[in-house]
């Protein structure tokens, strides 16, 4: 039985509420002293069981006889340390044991979920000998539940007051609830998702001191490892892995730009993933311990992830010196890449690592001896994002090597992979049967990375849509029967960029705010990992321990840049958005609101759809900055004005009306 040091005290960080844009949507705390706010069972003997709720707190507490619980519910997915005082003992060897769970399904006072390898965590003991306060050790915090029993195991009686949890997660936000961006539709859906994501990203910041050791029994479960520098680090999980893994970065890493702009954890990420590169530029799949140096594994896509991820860090901050100390590293982890293209002009890739999907290898068209879609999709967009980090740093050495190997992987990825049948590209050029994969991370990063022409793209979306298995979400057969939201975050960036907006608002709907947000087994406030095709939450590549699953996942926040970037068209082009690109597709909806900053100053934008289906409406950018403007419809009676007059557009592309060179500052537009 684990025993809790005692202490005496309690010390509540107490900040004032924020005055952010729709801070009705915020679901962050207004304080880090968190308390429950429903009782949900009694069992036992138990007097006053509702005593230590929000709107009870009832100074006499809660009176536990023999072998008695009671499970409180937060309301929302929480983390941090118990801390509780004691009113009274009765009995010799009295302890209370804590159970935490993020899901409904795993309610128990006698074990946790898993945040280990085992199936079940025990529960957080505390001798209580007698009367004070008691808090639980920062090790012991727990990442990510909503659900909290509170068991007393013992023969006599134990009276527990004034209980709270010290709110451990964004260690860096003075104010968790101070969101620089914002946004707002006329789907209720749209906007709970967009604030659900930022919330995740949130329980998914935590200090680097309290990582994952590996390997921590279930029995006597901890987090002590630090796995990087700073105040600050974004993990993968809030309950587990709490490593740092820059696939998953390359989501939450944007959606936290547009949401909290916090972005210190990002760059602490990014440093320890960097300070693990090996010698030949390979780059680790995972941050400290999953790394260490006697252990290096590696995955292709993953390595190109770091990579991407400096890109995004820099584009949101602009922080050109940070650049600068890491380019020779980037080069070399770039250089790598480019020597697995062999002559069939596509990576051959021999690493199986990647976000836990199967046929990794080879010529695939994500990425063994195989020439793989997703890998190349991914390398391709890669080189693309290098270009305009070689431009910020003045180094035009690679640039022509660069822009051969993007030709050719663009070529031989159409030629080699393309299944006309199916409107989709086959996983690699190895297996290329009727029944062959078909793979959804590689067939929407084929869109996003740019190597198909619009007719293409829109075909990609049309069949991945007509895979949707309703009510649960898109499926990513190359990892069984199931449903990724890591996955499914590209897939609506597909549906955008192919000129298909309807069908991620759709899928955004239906998948995230009415599976993954309102399904009563979920935490109804942060995203999950993964789960079956079927709707069990159980994730493929767990076998059967579906306790392990994390219910806030920073992978699966996708929807939350989507819907600012493409939805509202705000767009930065360039560091910190002194060139952007404002493109609105609504996708269906009758009006976005959206908003974020850079240092340069306020990107914010408000459209409306009209009865002509035209988009009207304001944005607003930085004075000092230039850039694009691109209305849909091609209406020719809309009128662009800002403080110089009206603006007049450049040329029609696609029936869209697009409007160049355009200097910052507010402008409206309306039918004229």
């Amino acid at each position: 039985m684990l025993l809790i040091a005692i202490f005496f005290g309690v010390a509540a960080c107490v900040h004032p509420v924020s005055a952010a844009k729709y801070s009705e949507y915020i679901i962050a705390p207004n304080y880090r002293s968190v308390t429950p706010l429903f009782l949900t069972a009694v069992r036992g003997p138990v007097e006053n069981p509702d005593a230590l709720l929000t709107d009870v707190h009832n100074s006499h507490g809660v009176i536990f006889g023999p072998n008695s619980s009671i499970t409180l519910d937060f309301g929302i997915n929480i983390g941090g340390t118990v801390d509780f005082g004691v009113g009274a003992v009765s009995g010799a060897e009295e302890h209370v044991g804590f159970t935490f769970t993020e899901s409904s399904m795993w309610i128990s006072p006698y074990q946790c979920d898993s945040a280990s390898q085992a199936l079940y965590d025990s529960p957080l003991w505390f001798k209580v000998p007698s009367k004070g306060q008691y808090t639980a050790e920062k090790k012991r915090q727990r990442g990510g539940f909503r659900y909290m029993s509170i068991w007393h195991n013992g023969t006599g009686s134990v009276t527990v007051r004034d209980l709270h949890v010290n709110f451990t997660a964004s260690p860096e936000m003075a104010d968790l609830r101070d969101y620089p961006g914002y946004f707002n539709s006329d789907s209720e859906k749209l906007n709970r998702v967009w604030y659900a994501g930022a919330y995740t990203n949130q329980l998914c910041s935590i200090d680097p001191a309290y990582g994952n050791a590996l390997g921590v029994p279930g029995t006597d479960w901890y987090y002590n490892v630090t796995i990087a520098h700073g105040t600050s680090v974004l993990i993968d999980g809030a309950k587990r892995d709490r490593l740092v893994w820059p696939g998953d970065i390359a989501i939450s890493g944007p959606s936290i730009f547009v949401s909290t702009n916090s972005l210190d954890g990002t760059r602490n990420g990014i440093d320890s993933l960097l300070a693990l590169q090996a010698p030949d530029g390979r780059l680790p799949w995972a941050g400290s311990p999953f790394t260490s140096p006697d252990r290096f594994v590696f995955s292709f896509t993953y390595h190109l992830y770091t990579l991407l991820d400096l890109y995004y860090y820099y584009l949101y901050t602009g922080d050109l010196a940070y650049l600068q100390s890491y380019w020779t590293q980037y080069k070399s982890a770039l250089a790598w890449s480019l020597a697995t293209i062999d002559s069939s002009r596509l990576a051959n890739v021999t690493s199986s690592n990647d976000w836990l999907r199967s046929g990794m290898g080879g010529h695939n068209v994500e990425a063994g001896e195989l020439l793989l879609c997703d890998a190349n999709s991914i390398l391709y967009h890669t080189l693309d994002m290098s270009l305009r980090l070689a431009e910020a740093v003045g180094d035009s050495s690679g640039i022509e090597s660069w822009r051969a190997a993007m030709e050719g992987i663009k070529t031989a990825i159409n030629e080699r992979l393309w299944d006309p049948a199916q409107n989709l590209f086959f996983d690699n050029d190895v297996n290329k049967t009727e029944t062959s994969l078909h793979p959804q991370d590689g067939n929407s990063w084929a869109v996003i990375a740019g190597v198909v022409d619009t007719e293409r793209a829109e075909s990609i979306s049309a069949a991945l849509a007509a895979r949707w298995v309703r009510p649960y979400g898109a499926p990513a057969p190359e990892a069984g029967a199931t449903i990724s939201p890591f996955a499914s975050g590209f897939e609506v960036q597909a549906h955008y960029l192919s000129g298909s907006p309807e069908r991620a608002v759709e899928l955004i709907e239906f998948m995230w705010a009415d599976f993954m947000l309102d399904d009563p087994r979920m935490t109804n406030s942060s995203f999950i990992e993964g789960y079956s095709t079927n709707g069990d939450l159980r994730y493929a590549p767990y076998d059967d321990y579906d306790t392990r699953v994390s219910h806030a996942h920073g992978w699966a926040t996708g929807p939350t840049s989507a819907l600012t970037f493409f939805a509202a068209g705000l767009q930065l082009t360039s560091a910190v958005g002194k060139t952007w690109l404002v493109q609105p597709r609504l996708g269906g909806l009758g009006r976005v609101t959206a908003g974020f900053e850079t240092s340069l100053g306020e990107f914010s934008a408000s459209w409306n759809s009209d009865q002509t289906n035209s988009v009207v409406g304001e944005f607003k950018t930085p004075a000092g900055t230039s850039g694009i403007l691109i209305l849909p419809g091609g209406n020719p009676n809309l009128a662009v004005s800002g403080r110089q007059g009206r603006v007049r557009p450049s040329s029609t592309v696609d029936g869209d009306l697009v409007f160049t060179n355009v200097p910052g500052g507010s402008y409206e537009v309306r039918r004229s």
